[in-house]
């Protein structure tokens, strides 16, 4: 149990950022909120979310932080199945390091939810995730347009940089994109993977694609970080804003600032604060064992798509395009304003 105190004394240096709430009358008891790390500003939004939503419909939440460890995250969770929490809620480090710690938790009666990097490998209660190949889709649409309005015709070149190729996250963006833009014979596609999701990775490429094809359209980034690195090298190389059309997927705060300041056209966001209300919506579902019905949700206004597959249940759940008619808006993430509206549950 000294590891749990450790890590439960970095819980409350977490709690400190949670958004204030209104508090509850008695506690339907604690969810634990395994958090992969806080090393980016989508894992520390994650935990004010979640906290904020689960403390909404009864829940005392209680976060701990693996600094991308995979054997903490493992020690954290053995102690916490110790405690008997009413549940789980677990961004795993390792996708497949972590099945034999979600068996122990529901084989123990613990109910785990899954929230947002999606494990198949064995049964969890409830997932949360973005739909991945959606963003490709919405992408693929946006790029449309742009190719469009700028050359008369969906045509040209376009760089896609990938994330690292070991991740399903990137394979979904990128399955998505090139299925919406096959029928384009117009459209030539570079695709190379930034291994290990590495800014440093990705200008790289793009410095490179820029001498080898200097008539690239567009370039196409699957996180907004990696779109900081490729403006990096387009202004290296004397371009200016406007110059080669610029769109990114995940909404993170950088990427909106690019947007604002004239360097990228779109931002596909990844639905954080939707895909931690949806842990609130249906947490009465999943602690108190209940059916969980397969249809269409609103989730903060998005359609959702839950699914009963191998795994459980699973809801996707939509990406928004972001642009300079759109990004002050407050329900994207990048703004960092989570919606104070009250989370409804699933009856």
């Amino acid at each position: 149990m000294k590891r749990l105190l450790s890590t439960l004394l970095g819980a409350l240096a977490i709690a400190a950022i949670a958004l204030t709430t209104p508090a509850f009358a008695q506690s339907k008891g604690k969810i634990y909120y395994m958090v992969p790390t806080l090393l980016d500003e989508f894992q520390t939004e994650s935990v004010k979310a979640i906290e904020t939503f689960l403390k909404q419909v009864g829940y005392e939440p209680v976060t701990l932080n693996a600094d991308n460890k995979t054997d903490l995250q493992q020690s954290q969770m053995n102690d916490v199945i110790a405690l008997k929490p009413a549940a789980i809620v677990l961004a795993a480090v390792d996708f497949n390091a972590l099945k034999p710690s979600i068996e122990k938790a529901r084989a123990a009666g613990i109910p785990v939810m899954i929230f947002d990097r999606q494990i198949t490998s064995t049964p969890s209660d409830l997932t949360s995730v973005a739909g991945t190949v959606e963003i490709g889709y919405v992408a693929a649409g946006e790029i449309q347009r742009l190719l469009k309005e700028k050359k008369g015709d969906v045509k040209g070149k376009i760089l896609q940089v990938l994330g690292d190729p070991a991740d399903p996250y990137t394979l979904d963006i990128q399955k998505g994109f090139e299925e919406k833009m096959k029928e384009f014979s117009g459209v030539q596609i570079i695709s190379l993977p930034a291994m290990q999701w590495e800014a440093s990775n990705a200008g790289s490429i793009v410095a490179d694609q820029l001498v080898a094809n200097p008539d690239i359209d567009l370039i196409f980034v699957h996180a907004a970080h990696l779109a900081v690195a490729a403006v990096a090298s387009l202004e290296a190389k004397g371009k200016k804003p406007g110059d080669v059309m610029l769109v990114s997927s995940n909404g993170a705060p950088v990427g909106l600032d690019l947007i604002r300041k004239g360097w990228e056209n779109v931002e596909v966001e990844q639905p954080l604060y939707a895909q931690a209300a949806a842990i609130a919506m249906f947490a009465d579902k999943v602690v108190n064992k209940q059916e969980i019905k397969a249809g269409t949700y609103k989730v903060l206004g998005l359609d959702s798509t839950l699914t009963i597959e191998s795994w459980g249940p699973n809801l996707k759940i939509p990406g928004a395009a972001i642009t300079k008619d759109n990004v002050d808006q407050p329900q994207f993430w990048g703004n960092m304003k989570a919606p104070s509206d009250p989370i409804k549950p699933v009856e």
